[in-house]
């Protein structure tokens, strides 16, 4: 299937490694031109450049700090003039720490606040004015499964990334008439570094081995496995092209069914 996607311009954050890795090498392999963001210059050059061999598809590496609005929008503006334009942008932050919901100091909220949630509204609102324009865009926000089903071990997360769901809604009702779609991506356990270092952390607090950890939760999953990086790309990349122009509003769950409500 053509997913309509060659010559669109795409900015992912977060794109050297993980999740934003796996949804950047699949849209470039759609053939679109591709702009990985995220602080760690190294690791984003080298993943550019894997990725560029890979698809053949044009790649750029900027480096910027996510929780640093000044930061984001100096890149995005760098990306924009060198791509003529940005047709897709997804939204990729890091997490928080494990916590609970309870005893949190105000200025860990106010600070993860406005990496996880303010610079993610800011930095669409710096692509949607091209997109609205030009008659299409994409905006596609990763979240977490724990907006439906809170997972009790990232108290903030859940807390935090809910407040983009109702953001997303709201901004699709908004944009839709202008060819711009805007939608949630809301994995479960997809081995990632991240994971594996929840992983670690609720391996050190139950006295058991990782190994073990990850076994349970394979277990509780109805696929039996942790989901790929690959497997997460592919359902971006759909939502991001032109045969999903119908598709907007939505959370779309990619978690080999471990959520259990309807």
């Amino acid at each position: 299937m053509d997913l309509g996607l060659t010559g669109k311009r795409a900015l992912v954050m977060g794109g050297g490694r993980g999740i934003g890795r796996g949804i950047a090498t699949a849209l470039a392999a759609e053939g679109a031109s591709v702009a990985i963001v995220s602080r760690n210059r190294e690791v984003l050059e080298r993943a550019a450049l894997e990725i560029g061999d890979k698809t053949g598809a044009p790649m750029m590496a900027v480096a910027a700090d996510l929780a640093d609005h000044a930061s984001i929008a100096k890149a995005f503006h760098r990306i924009a003039e060198a791509f003529g334009g940005v047709d897709i942008l997804v939204n990729n932050s890091g997490g928080p720490p494990p916590s609970g919901a309870a005893g949190i100091a105000p200025e860990q909220w106010q600070t993860q606040f406005e990496a996880m949630v303010l610079n993610v509204i800011g930095l669409t609102d710096l692509a949607l004015p091209g997109m609205r324009s030009r008659g299409w865009g994409r905006v596609l926000t990763v979240a977490s499964s724990g907006v439906i089903q809170p997972i009790p071990t990232i108290g903030m997360s859940n807390t935090l990334r809910s407040a983009l769901v109702g953001w997303s809604k709201t901004l699709a009702g908004e944009v839709g008439k202008d060819g711009v779609t805007v939608n949630m991506l809301l994995p479960g356990r997809i081995l990632t570094e991240r994971v594996t270092s929840l992983d670690h952390a609720a391996a050190t607090k139950q006295g058991k081995t990782v190994d073990e950890i990850a076994a349970k939760a394979a277990a509780e999953i109805p696929v039996g496995r942790y989901g790929t990086i690959e497997e997460f790309g592919a359902v971006a990349a759909f939502l991001a092209s032109e045969k999903a122009s119908y598709v907007t509003g939505s959370m779309i769950r990619i978690d080999g069914g471990a959520t259990r409500s309807i």
